[in-house]
């Protein structure tokens, strides 16, 4: 295994550390957590945790939970769930080429996300449309950072559309947004019943 993927691996094992907190209710910016400390935060160690507004706040729009590496864990371990985490792997993976500028590591790439996510012989293959399907192939010939980016945009729609409703209504996001089943927060269900 790679460095770089044991890293990502134990970021992702802190995260869930982080989530199973969070679903207990837990305060998850006790400065005093080695998890939450530079370093050892979720996914990406420049970004703090999210805070309970935020984590509501990606009810509000599939964009704002898509911009928080947090959120995108959490919509992650979801559509795990659902079977369909390779939706949000190949979004990524799209991701990640785009910021590459080395063009043997933009073809090696390329080359890792069309046989992991559009070939048809993949068992994380993603569901593209004819059209799209045709298009990656014309851009696999000499492949930019940009050479998936219309089925980014199909799967990115896909998931905006399809898992994003159920999974704001999930007892996990509810859980993590520490709602109650009425969508209202706990805490002012607790201070009007006093």
């Amino acid at each position: 295994m790679s460095s770089s993927a044991g890293r990502s691996n134990a970021k992702i094992s802190k995260w869930k550390t982080v989530v199973s907190r969070l679903r207990r209710g837990l305060n998850v910016k006790n400065p005093d957590d080695p998890l939450l400390r530079p370093g050892g935060t979720l996914v990406n160690g420049d970004e703090p945790p999210p805070t309970i507004e935020e984590i509501r706040a990606w009810s509000d729009s599939f964009d704002k939970l898509m911009k928080c590496s947090g959120g995108r864990q959490a919509f992650r371990d979801f559509l795990k769930c659902e079977y369909s985490e390779e939706n949000i792997l190949f979004w990524q993976a799209c991701e990640d080429l785009k910021v590459e500028n080395n063009p043997a590591v933009i073809e090696e790439k390329a080359r890792l996300i069309y046989e992991d996510y559009i070939s048809i012989l993949s068992p994380k293959e993603v569901s593209l449309d004819s059209r799209v399907r045709e298009i990656i192939n014309r851009n696999m010939v000499d492949p930019t950072p940009h050479t998936f980016d219309e089925a980014q945009t199909q799967i990115y729609t896909l998931m905006h559309r399809d898992s994003y409703p159920r999974f704001i209504n999930s007892a996990i996001y509810k859980r993590l947004a520490q709602l109650n089943n009425n969508g209202s927060s706990s805490s002012s269900r607790k201070e009007s019943s006093t």
